[in-house]
Formats: C-alpha cells, sequence, structure tokens
C-alpha cells in the first residue's frame, strides 16, 4: 500500500460529513470524534503491520470506499474510549437538568420562600434572624465560619439553644451534647434530609460563585423547612424566582433601603498623611497590605491588619482592636475579606487599588477591575448601623481611581443568570461502576463533558478537585474516600498544606491513625513567634493544616482521632499569629533586611500587582523577566470584557500618563522595562522638589542613599 494515499484517503475520511454524523450517533462528540481520529491514523501510519480484514479494506479505500473504514475506526474509538459502550447510562447518569428532583424531602412539602433584597447595611439579615429566633427549629446557612460563629453566639445570648457546625467544628449548645432545635452551620454542612420551621440562606448572589455555588443551590432546592429565609442582593431576585418557579413554590421580595446614608467623597485620599480616626485601606494583596501597613505605623500611627488567610481568631482580635474607642489603632489595612463576616465600626473606605485578580468560570486567572457587586459590598461596610460614625464615605488612594470608582458605582448590578451545581459522590460512584479503570480525574472529565444542564444552571469549577486527584492518585484508596479527600478544602498554591494532604492519605490507606504526636512531629510543634514574614506566612499554612485534620477528622473520626488536641493546638497557634500580626510591621522590616540586595517581594504571588487598568506596572512572568507591554496588551484584552465605551478613554489615558510623567529618555526606558512604576516617578518628583527647595539636591547623606535604595528596593517588582 502506498503510504501517502492511506493518509491522504483517512483524511478524507476524517472530513467526511456522513462519518461525523455516524460518530456522534454512536457517542462520538466533535470533540472526541477528533481525537479518536488522531489515535486511529497514528495507529494506522506506525503499524509494521495491520490485521487482513483492516489490510483489505485499506486496499478498498485507496479506490473510493472510504465509508467501510468506519466500523474499524469505531472499534478502535471504544478501545481508547470506554465509556462509548455505556455512553446511554452515563448520560443519564450526568443529567442534571432537573435538580429539584434531587431533594424527595423538599418537595414533598409546600415551602414559603422569603427574598429580604437589600445593600450592605440594610438591617435584610437582620429581619431573617429575627424569625429565625422566634421560630421552634431553625437552621442558619452561611458563607463564613465567622458568620456561622456570630449567629451561634446571638441566638445562645437570646436564649435560644443554637448548635454551631462548621467543616472543622461541632460545638453544642447543650451540655450533653443532644442536637438544639437550632443550628448555625456553613453552607456546604446544611442537612437537607432534617426538618425545619425556618431556614435562614445568607449572600444568596453567591449562587453564582464559579467554585462554591452549588451549596446554595443545594440549600435553595433542598432545605426541609416550612419558611426559607433567602437574604442577598436583590440582583438575585429573578434568578430565585424561576428557580422556585420549577418547583412550584412563589417568592414573596421583601425591600430594604441602607440605613445610613454613604457618600462618595469628590477628592482621593492622594497621601497616607491624610488619614483619619475610622479609616480603612482596602488592597487587593498580601504586599500591598504589608507596604501600605508599614508606611502608616511610619507616620507614627497605629493600625489593625485583616486578610483572607489569617485565622478567624485572629481578624476576631484585630477587628475588636480596631473598634475598641479605648484602644491607640483607629487605622484599618484590610483586604476585600472585610466584604463580609466582621461588624466593623469605619467611617471612610478608601481603595488603595480598583483592580483585583479574580478566577473565572473556566478557572483562568484574570486582573479586571472590581466589580459593581464587589465595589458596593466592600463600600458599604463604611458607616455601619448602630456604630459609632452615622454616616459612611468612600474614596480612593489616587486621584484617577476615583473617576472610574464612581463610574463602577453607579453601573446596575449585573442580575444572578445562573446557579452552580456539582457532581454528587453517588453520581461519580454510578461512573466509576461503569468505568472501573478510569482514574477520579478522568471520571470527573467525562462527567463535566457528558452533563447536561438547562439555562438557569452552570457546573461548578472543578479545577481545585482534580488537582488533588491527580496528586493522590497513585495512593490506594477506595472511591468514596478518595472523593472526600478531594473535596477537602485547602489553598493548593499552599505546598505544605498540600504536602500534609498527601502524607494523610498515604498513612490513611495503610490503615495507621494519624495521631496528635504524629502531627506534632510534622508540624514541628511547639512554634515559636514569628520573626518575619515568611515565619508567618508559614505559621498560617500550619494553622490551615490543623483545620485540615479536624475536617477529615469529623469524616474519619476512628483516622483521625485526636481532634480535642488538636483544636487546643490550633487555639495557641492563634494566639502565636496574633502577636505576630500585631508586630507585623517589625516582621516586614525584618523580612527586608535579610532580602537579597535589589530585591523587595515579601510573599511571591500569583497575581500581578497594578493600581489601575491605566497603569504600566510590570508584571513577572514565572521566570521573573518582566514586560510593561505584556500588562498593557494584558489588560486591552481584559477591558473589552467590561464596558467597551470606555475602552478608548482609558487607552488614551494610559497613553498621556507616559507622556505627563515619564519625561526624559531614561524614565521612559525604566518604565518600559519595568523597573519603575508611575507611582515611584511621582514620588521621585515630589522628593526631587522637596530636596531643591531645601537647598540640598545631590548633597543627601549616605545614611539618605542607603534609605532611598531600600525604599526603591521595596517597592521594584
Amino acid at each position: 500500500l502506498s503510504t501517502g494515499e492511506v493518509l491522504k484517503n483517512l483524511n478524507k475520511f476524517y472530513k467526511r460529513k456522513e462519518i461525523q454524523r455516524l460518530g456522534a450517533e454512536n457517542g462520538l462528540d466533535a470533540r472526541l470524534f477528533h481525537q479518536a481520529f488522531i489515535s486511529f491514523r497514528k495507529y494506522i501510519m506506525e503499524s509494521s503491520s495491520v490485521s487482513a480484514d483492516l489490510h483489505i479494506i485499506l486496499n478498498d479505500i485507496c479506490c473510493g470506499h472510504v465509508d467501510d473504514l468506519f466500523p474499524f475506526f469505531l472499534r478502535h474509538a471504544k478501545q481508547i474510549f470506554p465509556m462509548l459502550d455505556c455512553m446511554d447510562d452515563l448520560r443519564k447518569i450526568s443529567d442534571l437538568r432537573l435538580p429539584p428532583n434531587w431533594y424527595p424531602d423538599a418537595r414533598a412539602i409546600q415551602r414559603k420562600i422569603i427574598f429580604h433584597a437589600g445593600p450592605t447595611n440594610s438591617g435584610k439579615t437582620y429581619h431573617a434572624i429575627q424569625r429565625f429566633l422566634s421560630a421552634k427549629s431553625g437552621i442558619y446557612c452561611g458563607p463564613l465560619k465567622l458568620l456561622a460563629h456570630e449567629i451561634f453566639q446571638k441566638s445562645n445570648d437570646a436564649n435560644v439553644p443554637c448548635d454551631l457546625v462548621t467543616g472543622e467544628e461541632r460545638v453544642y449548645a447543650n451540655e450533653d451534647a443532644r442536637q438544639a432545635p437550632h443550628i448555625a452551620c456553613t453552607i456546604e454542612m446544611c442537612s437537607t434530609n432534617t426538618p425545619y420551621e425556618v431556614a435562614v440562606i445568607d449572600e444568596i448572589q453567591m449562587i453564582r460563585d464559579p467554585a462554591r455555588g452549588w451549596a446554595w443551590t443545594r440549600a435553595l432546592l433542598g432545605l426541609c423547612a416550612e419558611e426559607i429565609h433567602v437574604c442577598g442582593e436583590a440582583a438575585a431576585i429573578d434568578l430565585v424566582t424561576e428557580l422556585m418557579y420549577t418547583t412550584g413554590e412563589e417568592v414573596e421580595v421583601r425591600n430594604y433601603k441602607r440605613l445610613t446614608p454613604l457618600t462618595v467623597l469628590d477628592y482621593a485620599l492622594e497621601s497616607l498623611d491624610n488619614l483619619r480616626p475610622g479609616d480603612c485601606v482596602v488592597c487587593f494583596s498580601k504586599n500591598d497590605i504589608y507596604s501600605v501597613s508599614r508606611q502608616i505605623e511610619a507616620r507614627g500611627l497605629e493600625c489593625a491588619v485583616i486578610y483572607g488567610s489569617l485565622p478567624p481568631g485572629t481578624k476576631l482580635e484585630q477587628a475588636k482592636k480596631f473598634n475598641d474607642p479605648d484602644d491607640p489603632c483607629k487605622i484599618l489595612v484590610a483586604t476585600d475579606a472585610i466584604g463580609m463576616g466582621l461588624n466593623l465600626c469605619i467611617k471612610r473606605i478608601i481603595f488603595n487599588s480598583i483592580v483585583k485578580p479574580t478566577i473565572n468560570e473556566k478557572g483562568e486567572k484574570e486582573i479586571d477591575s472590581i466589580t459593581t457587586s464587589q465595589a458596593l459590598q466592600i463600600a458599604g461596610r463604611a458607616g455601619r448601623y448602630g456604630s459609632s460614625f452615622k454616616q459612611g464615605e468612600v474614596t480612593t488612594m489616587h486621584r484617577d481611581d476615583l473617576v472610574q470608582l464612581k463610574e463602577i458605582l453607579n453601573e446596575p448590578v449585573r442580575p444572578v443568570k445562573a446557579a452552580g451545581l456539582h457532581p454528587t459522590p453517588e453520581q461519580i460512584e454510578m461512573f466509576a461502576y461503569h468505568l472501573p479503570d478510569a482514574t477520579l480525574s478522568n471520571l470527573i472529565d467525562i462527567f463535566v463533558s457528558l452533563s447536561q444542564v438547562d439555562g438557569l444552571y452552570f457546573v461548578c469549577n472543578i479545577d481545585d478537585f482534580k488537582f488533588l486527584a491527580d496528586m493522590i492518585q497513585h495512593i490506594p484508596l477506595n472511591l468514596r474516600s478518595r472523593y472526600v479527600f478531594c473535596t477537602a478544602p485547602l489553598n493548593r498554591k499552599e505546598p505544605f498544606v498540600c504536602t500534609t494532604l498527601l502524607k494523610f492519605a498515604r498513612q490513611f490507606s495503610r490503615n495507621e491513625p494519624l495521631t496528635f504526636d504524629w502531627l506534632c512531629r510534622h508540624t514541628k510543634w511547639p512554634l515559636a513567634a514569628p520573626k518575619n514574614i515568611k515565619e508567618l506566612v508559614h505559621l498560617e499554612a500550619v494553622h490551615d493544616v490543623f483545620d485540615l485534620y479536624l475536617w477529615l477528622s469529623y469524616r474519619f473520626m476512628d483516622m483521625f482521632p485526636d481532634a480535642v488536641l488538636v483544636r487546643d493546638i490550633q487555639k495557641k497557634l492563634d494566639d502565636i499569629i496574633q502577636v505576630g500580626v500585631c508586630n507585623i510591621t517589625k516582621l516586614i522590616r525584618a523580612s527586608q533586611s535579610v532580602a537579597a540586595p535589589g530585591t523587595a517581594e515579601i510573599v511571591s504571588e500569583d497575581f500581578p500587582l497594578s493600581r489601575t487598568k491605566r497603569d504600566t506596572r510590570a508584571v513577572s512572568d514565572r521566570h521573573g523577566a518582566k514586560s510593561t507591554e505584556a500588562l498593557s496588551v494584558a489588560v486591552d484584552v481584559l477591558g473589552e470584557r467590561r464596558a467597551k465605551n470606555l475602552r478608548a478613554y482609558r487607552s488614551a489615558t494610559r497613553q498621556e500618563d507616559l507622556k505627563s510623567r515619564g519625561r526624559g529618555s531614561l524614565a521612559n526606558r525604566l518604565l518600559r522595562e519595568g523597573l519603575l512604576t508611575q507611582e515611584m516617578l511621582r514620588q521621585l518628583e515630589s522628593e526631587w522638589q522637596d530636596q531643591h527647595r531645601n537647598g540640598r539636591y545631590g548633597l543627601g547623606s549616605k545614611r539618605d542613599d542607603q534609605s532611598s535604595s531600600k525604599e526603591m528596593g521595596k517597592k521594584k517588582k
């Protein structure tokens, strides 16, 4: 046979519409058809010999009968894609078009749905909680442990016995560990089998969250309660109404307005010298948190610090410190972690940046301006009702950010369009029955590729699940245990936590209990107070390891038997971390003193930092190379996803910034190479003018030179 002729006819076979239609009828969609053909072509072209019947067909197709090759192609496709033999069954299992039917207990009763809609600080959750407290039984479902703990505390203080249930903790109101009629829990932990009089689902707009949205969908459709009180943004009203229409339940909407006025100021802060008591500077990265907090304390002011990876106890202590009128700490530096879960006495919110790194629905990393929903959630923390500040204010650190912030706040909040779904362990087990040789990661991939959802739903991002599934694939575990390990709540960017999960799984597979002594050896407990930022970050990771142990202890009690002891040392670790955070500026100085010359980045992050989309701040790639042009391109691409009518304006402004501030060939070259930012250039101009006025230009002391070099090193990205 002529190799060239065979290849030409194989490609002709691939392009035939009739063949593609036959493939689709046998379960080969366009992607699988393409992959199967590539494999089939490689098999034929690279085999030294083929079977006699295939050889005859190959000879025939050279005479024009290419369709006769299909049975051999399909046989090969089924060898590499075993699910083709049971495609009908798999499609039925992965059919996600009727999620309400997954909850027969909820469908057996007629539930009353009440939507409390309003902005932050409008009292919507307060009214829902009042009904929760007056009910004979109830469940509160919140997005954070802090929120669940707050309702748990509030209920018991009101003499309404209430249990606390989170992934890592069970606290009973009754001393004999009898279940109380009321429960406050994180939303993933709610029971869809227990009947309640009242259920409260907080922050319902998170039903669209790419990673966790499935938990709100499950609670909304599955909670077995006579009354479901849903709290959140008005943007979710239409979706909730449509979802409840499919269950035959009506939605009563109660609208609330903000209880205290919120004013967007006409001027930016521009300098940390202009800070006042009650100010909160909001940053979107740890590095900015560290930088801003150090600059504040350099001015003789004390500040509290709150960011996402801090333990809940430390966040509460920092919030308490900031709220205490007798404490000298009057300034707060925080990430958007303050958006929910903490009661703070804030007078003015100051956005240090309006650009935030995010993960989109496809699991891809993006850098974009904060959304209207995010801006309102954060800005709304100012002027909380009942605090010492009767009016809230919001502004930005930089003047040119203020215009864009006003545009964002004036835009309507985008309506929530779809609710998240996630495959259940039962569905994956049924898949595994049909595909016994497939890995868990492959099972999930196949499930998602075959799943069918209607327009009201989407399948949540499963990248974290697949990451853990691949990481522990080589460890012999039964499917249900493997699934549980892969749903463990951990940050996959923390190597120490991921390594610990791997060790947990390995020892679990050998049926060796994970004891307190083993965990102490692994974490090198007891631990000392941190001496620099790197040690503080490690302590935060160790705290996450203890959380992971406690989370697993409630799922495999016999294999993780020492939960009580671990909780005790976790509280001690929380205290150690609190000491570190209280001395954070000392840790920053210590970190920079041991850093290599010219190095200033304290904690590596996956996202580059930029003040606004108009900045030309450099973005470091994985190899440390920096390219201002790359950021400009990336920013332009991201800009198209937001308001297109603003893109030309922002691009023009960016070029104008370069022209006006990047004077001189050296400045331009430093900007292009990413060694200088607009912020640094403005500061240098200001310092030069001050020195010139004082007659000190060019005559700075050696100490001044060294200080300037350190400052440049600290800011360089």
